[in-house]
């Protein structure tokens, strides 16, 4: 097409110093900026230095006239093939003259003077913070770094005729138009050398976090946990347990910094690894790309291969309690079960969630008085919430302290009067309710009673006020009694009327209507429970491992059941049997007038046989029964029962529970600076948790700029909440960098 439009044939040579664009096209560029485009010997296009819009016209017009392709053409002009396609739409729309480009950012002077300057560094020497100078000077708080000297190098932004060619360079906004260069999404550093050691196991405890400065970072906001997660101690305590994993090139840090991310971007399973990008992963973690599924599992296995999962439980617990001991004057004890939809055989258990028996796993759960998780274990296949209970009390006082006054909240799982003696007599309080049938208190009795929570809600509540005895039936205390304080709380039934709720609790010092949301707050581990099943993973089956069970271990025994039937069902036929024979008794004794009574030995005896005969099998059923051993081993009635492998789940609750409590503590920092927190604060975190942003580097610090989020009101709380955790002075675990937070500023309007 071209040849039938020149004069002449096509030269098929190209001048000396032209570079090929494409068979037959060629460029040629000056030293100050000009350049001519050769078409198969023909000067078809020029520009000189500083003409900008002639450069864009012409790789406009060689892919316009197909003598190149858009790849192409943008590969020889130094831009990507999106920017031709912009400079085509804009001549399209505006001609030539919409090729002309503006300069970016602020078109007045800058707002850093030399005066304004001296007053930032004042402010900053008197001890204010980025956002006071900021709020007293009128610029943003990145132009309050920038006068400071703490922004990371890389200069100012370059001209708009060159920023069209940057190749995805990205300059920082504020103010003054001034920040710093980075490029978008850059390639990570190289470990390939590291890679290889770690293969012949010479690397030692893993890779090293080295970060790239650049812009667009798909999971930046996951590094706003790290303040958090570092006051829960997960990683403290792992190193103090564990020691370090085999050498590698993820060390425990990485592994365990890899599953909290998943957590807290939606993806707790190591199966979530799928979902989310390795290299975007990677990024946040200071390596060139995350680990994939089977290297967590691999690594969770050799964690669990320690045993020591139950440790890094109580580890934590630990650190939960002395980093908040406010929490822990009332801790909620629960039971919750984890269902098993497997094929193995694993032993039933009553769910109160599905109202039927159903494979399961018992856990017993310890939260404290916010409902935050503080510890957990495997609950005994079998044992009731007043067995663990029990076994719960020597490690609730290692882990509160001898001196600590500490309440027990608990369901009515829990009722027994000997525990409730076990509970007090360790030094502990008990606040619980009243099972089984209680008679009712006079209305005479009861008050209303107002009361505030912990959070500043008022509650109003109808009590009475009183003491009861409790006789232990069971264990070294039996016969003796237990005296605790009720509280009797009267609330409108469904059928009208009004029925009372009973709560027993040994705290004699509570005002009565505390007492009662203290109680009523025990749904606050409820909610966590949902929240972490939805959210965490709770329920996951997170190994496919399994154990026999011990066949040794004493289990109900079914055929206990069915004798305790038979004495029910024999009783109830010799009391019909001596019902008939006294109804046919009476009525032989009282004839109707007229008729003859026929009441002799031989009818007595024919209507005593079916009692005499009825009363023989009660005997045999009593006997029966009591013969019947209420528990039998495992291994008699069911030899394949297994129990699920343990050890991996524990360790995935103990990282589960550090990011929930990291994500609950930034939620709760939201308060004061987010209006409707009480019922966005976890929508807002997570949102913000996978914001996009920008990494800078400056020495010893790590500078993370997040995009606004998607709403203004959401925006300036993430920007409140950054500046806390700036303050935190928290530092990148493995390195020295300390983690400085911002938002970006929205932009205006076009």
């Amino acid at each position: 097409m071209m040849a039938g439009m020149l004069t002449q044939l096509p030269l098929p040579l190209l001048p000396a110093g032209a570079a090929e664009i494409a068979p037959g096209v060629g460029l040629v560029t000056g030293d100050g900026g000009g350049g001519l485009v050769i078409v198969h010997g023909l000067a078809t296009f020029a520009w000189d230095a500083g003409d900008e819009a002639g450069r864009r016209l012409a790789a406009v017009q060689l892919v316009r006239l197909r003598a190149v392709s858009q790849a192409r053409a943008a590969a020889a002009f130094g831009v990507d093939p999106v920017t031709i396609w912009r400079w085509d739409q804009a001549l399209a729309c505006g001609g030539v003259a919409g090729l002309v480009s503006s300069r970016r950012g602020p078109k007045g002077a800058s707002k850093l003077t030399p005066e304004l300057a001296a007053r930032i560094r004042e402010l900053d020497a008197a001890g204010a913070t980025l956002s006071e100078i900021a709020a007293a000077t009128g610029v943003s708080t990145f132009s309050v770094r920038n006068a400071l000297g703490r922004v990371a190098s890389g200069g100012r932004p370059a001209a708009a005729g060159a920023s069209a060619g940057s190749g995805g360079l990205v300059a920082g906004d504020d103010d003054a138009g001034q920040g710093a260069v980075v490029p978008v999404l850059p390639g990570p550093v190289p470990r390939d050398g590291e890679r290889a050691l770690a293969r012949w196991g010479l690397l030692g405890e893993g890779a090293v976090p080295v970060f790239t400065p650049g812009a667009g970072y798909p999971l930046a906001g996951l590094l706003l946990a790290l303040p958090a997660l570092e006051d829960t101690g997960l990683l403290q305590a792992a190193r103090e347990i564990y020691g370090q994993l085999k050498d590698g090139f993820y060390g425990l840090a990485a592994t365990l910094l890899t599953l909290v991310f998943l957590a807290l971007a939606g993806e707790p399973r190591a199966e979530g690894a799928t979902r989310v990008p390795p290299a975007a992963l990677g990024r946040v973690l200071g390596l060139d790309r995350a680990p994939e599924v089977k290297t967590i599992r691999r690594k969770l296995g050799e964690l669990a291969a320690a045993g020591q999962a139950a440790d890094l439980v109580m580890a934590l617990a630990r650190r939960h309690a002395a980093a908040r001991p406010d929490t822990l004057g009332f801790l909620y004890v629960d039971g919750h079960a984890r269902v098993y939809y497997g094929t193995r055989t694993v032993q039933k258990t009553h769910l109160a969630r599905l109202k039927f028996p159903a494979p399961a796993t018992m856990e017993t759960w310890v939260t404290d008085s916010g409902g935050d998780p503080v510890f957990m274990i495997v609950a005994e296949p079998s044992d009731s919430l007043a067995g663990e209970l029990r076994r719960l009390l020597p490690d609730l006082r290692r882990i509160v302290g001898g001196g600590r006054r500490v309440t027990v909240c608990f369901d009515r799982g829990g009722w027994s009067p000997a525990l409730f003696a076990d509970i007090t007599a360790a030094g502990f309080d008990l606040l619980t309710w009243r099972k089984g049938p209680a008679p009712d208190l006079p209305a005479e009795v009861f008050t209303i009673v107002a009361c505030t929570d912990d959070r500043g809600r008022a509650h109003e509540y109808d009590l009475a006020d009183s003491t009861v005895e409790l006789g232990i039936s069971e264990g070294p205390r039996k016969g003796q009694t237990v005296t605790l304080r009720q509280i009797t709380r009267r609330v409108p039934a469904r059928g009208g009327g009004t029925r009372q709720i009973h709560a027993l609790t040994s705290r004699d010092d509570l005002p009565a209507g505390e007492v009662c949301w203290r109680l009523t707050s025990r749904w606050r581990e409820e909610n966590y429970f949902r929240y972490a099943r939805t959210r965490f993973a709770l329920d996951a089956l997170d190994s496919y491992g399994a154990a026999p069970d011990d066949p040794d271990r004493m289990v109900p025994n079914p055929a206990k059941k069915t004798a305790a039937a038979r004495v029910r069902q024999a009783e109830a036929a010799a009391q019909a049997a001596e019902a008939a024979r006294d109804a046919a008794l009476l009525q032989l004794r009282s004839p109707a007038p007229g008729q003859a009574s026929y009441l002799t030995n031989q009818v007595i005896n024919a209507l005593a046989a079916p009692v005499e005969a009825s009363r023989r099998e009660l005997e045999e059923a009593d006997t029966a029964a009591a013969g019947t051993p209420a528990r039998i081993p495992l291994g008699t009635l069911a030899p394949d029962m297994v129990r699920l492998e343990a050890e991996v789940k524990q360790i995935t609750h103990a990282i589960r529970m550090a990011a929930y409590n990291a994500e609950t503590a930034l939620a709760r920092a939201l308060y004061g600076h987010y209006a409707r927190a009480g019922d966005e604060a976890y929508a807002l975190i997570r949102e913000a948790l996978t914001a996009s942003g920008d990494v800078h580097l400056a020495p010893g610090e790590l500078l993370i700029r997040l995009d606004p989020l998607t709403a203004p009101r959401r925006t300036q709380a993430l920007a409140a909440l950054c500046d806390q955790l700036t303050a935190a002075g928290a530092r990148y675990p493995g390195t020295d960098l300390v983690l400085r937070y911002e938002v970006k500023s929205r932009p205006g309007p076009a």
